[in-house]
């Protein structure tokens, strides 16, 4: 992490490609649809992406899809206009997941919920479309908090992986923000001029992955390498430094 980042798309897209060349993320005719929030990480990924697929030597598509979250005061134009100038049209996939998490449902703890649905929805976009790969803009810092709360709210030692393949839908969620930490997505989407669209989610900023944030900021103040002993830790794991299953 103590690189030069003195040109933050190059440094970006180097460790974007690293994390693709680790865990074969992208092959030669894959469609990969990305799913667009209107946040700052995905709308990076795709631009990183578009760049990505202009200057390396893989023949693969893009197809950005925004699942509506049926909230009507989020105006989404930016965002079909970034994917425009990209020339890459956005597909836009109905959905009420907002009505559905807090009128109808109600959830105390509606990000579960909610994430669930989203996720549901942009799959089924995906195989609509033909894709057979997912690109979600998770970054490492994503993975870290994944792995407190993980361990804090439910006893297990996990995370999310680079790469999955789904089996009940055929897709392969790829993740190539993996080694990459939020501060430098945030330097890049301030420099592309990135659009963000406000998040009018009721929960919105009042999660317990915020308290999960606030943790790893504050651990890496203290752990300067924390970011980066992560990604070897995960690499470097051995079941045997571990306690076995009890015996009994």
């Amino acid at each position: 992490m103590g690189k030069n980042k003195s040109n933050i798309l190059r440094w970006v897209l180097s460790e974007a490609v690293k994390a693709v060349a680790d865990y074969k993320m992208i092959e030669n005719g894959d469609k990969i649809a990305i799913g667009l929030s209107g946040g700052k990480d995905s709308t990076t990924l795709l631009y990183v992406l578009a760049y990505y697929q202009k200057y390396y030597p893989y023949d693969f598509e893009i197809q950005p899809i925004h699942v509506t979250m049926g909230f009507e005061d989020m105006d989404i134009t930016p965002l079909k206009d970034f994917c425009t100038s990209l020339g890459l049209p956005l597909y836009i996939q109905p959905g009420e997941i907002g009505r559905i998490v807090f009128d109808a449902r109600q959830e105390k703890n509606p990000c579960a919920l909610c994430a669930n649905l989203r996720r549901g929805a942009l799959n089924s976009a995906a195989v609509e479309l033909g894709c057979n790969k997912v690109a979600l803009a998770h970054h490492l810092d994503d993975a870290i908090e994944t792995f407190f709360m993980s361990f804090f709210y439910n006893a297990q030692l996990r995370t999310f992986s680079p790469r999955t393949y789904l089996d009940r839908t055929g897709l392969t969620i790829i993740r190539p923000f993996v080694y990459i930490p939020e501060r430098d997505i945030i330097r890049l989407s301030k420099k592309a001029a990135v659009p963000v669209i406000d998040n009018p989610c009721p929960a919105n900023r009042r999660t317990k992955r915020e308290e999960a944030k606030e943790l790893v900021t504050e651990l890496s103040k203290r752990y300067p390498r924390l970011r980066e002993n992560f990604i070897n830790a995960l690499k470097n794991f051995d079941q045997r430094n571990l306690w076995p299953k009890v015996m009994r």
